[in-house]
């Protein structure tokens, strides 16, 4: 019998923006009591959501049930900055550039399959055409590093024969309405979400097919005999199979423990801008732009089918190993964001922020997630290295088919992946990887 307890559970700052710009979700039941199922799942967002959708595919008599620690959409998923990406994104690296020809072509075929599993839940569960639309992004560049790096990416998308256009100044202003940026690579293939929205509706489309979901209801322990009993505080539910998609903190429960790197990552989100801001700003009403160098400013301009028109700027990263944020850390970053909020938009100077927030990220150092069998009848999809939309769906995906006997493209590709290499020892870890992280968003201060 192996018994898995919880070390912590989830805790954030600020409210999830995406979600509290929505109409309010009646809130569901807490787990209380005994219950049973045939399949668990720990966590509701991207991952855990499409596991559940791949196992009704699989098997539409499975008896499924979702428990999340807090509200759908108002954890990490929420908290997301709604790019479903499907191109090489490889955030350790300098440009994006993943690991090769070969390893990137069959990583974009994977994540649009992920993209096209999205496009056909949000038809199937009616989910508004303003929370997922292919739009694709920009990799924005305000300086000669972040035009360097664009021209190194752009090189090698053309190895890999995809699409990009390069734009130059004027053309990003024309889109943003900021005259900040000295150019930009556009990528077609990207969905931009409105997160919340589309977890909401996924959520409410699995209910609608028989899934069970628990919110506010972390689970604090996991143990085996006769199949999988979860332990929260109110209640217990026993599955011959569970499937972990709760990202970093699969390590809470003492999986790959000194393996994964966890970085709080933060957000503002304006108020709903005025008309008079709205033709002071210019540029066109929905975009997104990540920054030409990883360690940059992502920002992300939206409209009313997304929430209002409103502002998102994400900036601001550290490494917390106990996945911990505070109020203190998050006005710090907030202080930082203003400043480069009015560098790119001095128009919209007096606009205040409405909603600001910490979330969370996990990566492994070689850039590995974490979707396998890791005890017999337990599953992970975990480890999304900064890509939860797309990767997260991969994984659920993943999961649900190896948890009923499946191989695919899918289950090859993650479970052919490394081990997450080890981390230097505690503190050693926390010391160099803030210094590290410093020191790159000094050398991308601009971007």
């Amino acid at each position: 019998m192996a018994v898995h307890q919880a070390s912590r559970t989830p805790v954030f700052n600020g409210p999830a923006g995406w979600s509290v710009i929505l109409p309010p979700v009646h809130p569901r039941a807490r787990l209380e009591g005994q219950a049973g199922c045939d399949v668990a799942i720990v966590g509701g967002g991207f991952a855990g959501l499409s596991a559940a959708r791949r196992l009704r595919q699989i098997d539409p008599h499975l008896d499924i049930a979702i428990v999340d620690a807090a509200r759908i959409s108002d954890g990490g998923t929420g908290r997301n900055s709604g790019f479903m990406i499907d191109l090489p994104h490889e955030l350790t690296s300098g440009d994006y550039a993943g690991s090769g020809d070969s390893h990137d072509r069959q990583l974009t075929r994977l994540n649009r399959h992920a993209i096209d599993f999205a496009a056909q839940a949000v038809g199937d569960y009616a989910i508004p055409q303003g929370y997922f639309q292919r739009t694709g992004k920009i990799n924005a560049a305000a300086s000669k590093p972040g035009l360097d790096g664009n021209i190194h990416y752009a090189a090698h998308l053309r190895e890999l024969g995809e699409p990009h256009e390069m734009l130059d100044a004027q053309a990003m202003r024309e889109i943003t309405g900021s005259a900040y940026y000295q150019g930009g690579l556009y990528t077609p293939g990207t969905a931009m979400l409105q997160p919340a929205g589309y977890v909401q509706g996924f959520a409410a489309g699995l209910e609608r097919g028989g899934v069970r979901i628990y919110e506010n209801s972390p689970v604090l322990r996991i143990e085996s005999g006769n199949g999988w009993s979860l332990a929260t505080e109110r209640g217990e539910i026993r599955a011959p199979r569970v499937i972990m998609a709760n990202n970093g903190h699969l390590e809470s429960f003492g999986f790959k423990r000194g393996r994964l790197m966890h970085v709080m990552l933060n957000a503002c989100m304006t108020e709903e801008l005025s008309p008079d801001a709205i033709r002071a700003l210019g540029g066109q009403e929905c975009w997104g732009a990540t920054p030409a160098d990883p360690m940059g400013t992502t920002v992300r301009r939206i409209g009313p089918a997304q929430g209002g028109n409103r502002i998102v700027i994400r900036q601001g990263g550290y490494y917390r190993p106990d996945m911990q944020t505070s109020a203190r850390d998050l006005a710090r970053v907030v202080r930082a964001m203003r400043q480069k909020f009015d560098d790119r938009f001095p128009m919209l100077r007096g606009v205040p922020f409405q909603y600001s927030w910490s979330g969370h990220l996990c990566l492994s150092r070689n850039n590995v997630s974490v979707m396998r069998e890791l005890e017999p009848g337990l599953y992970a999809a975990c480890v999304q290295n900064g890509l939860g939309t797309a990767r997260g769906t991969l994984t659920g995906i993943g999961a649900a088919e190896l948890a009923t006997g499946n191989t695919s493209d899918i289950t090859a590709f993650f479970t052919s992946e490394a081990e997450p290499v080890r981390l230097p020892p505690h503190p050693f870890d926390t010391i160099g990887a803030n210094a590290y992280m410093r020191w790159k968003e000094w050398q991308a201060r601009l971007e």
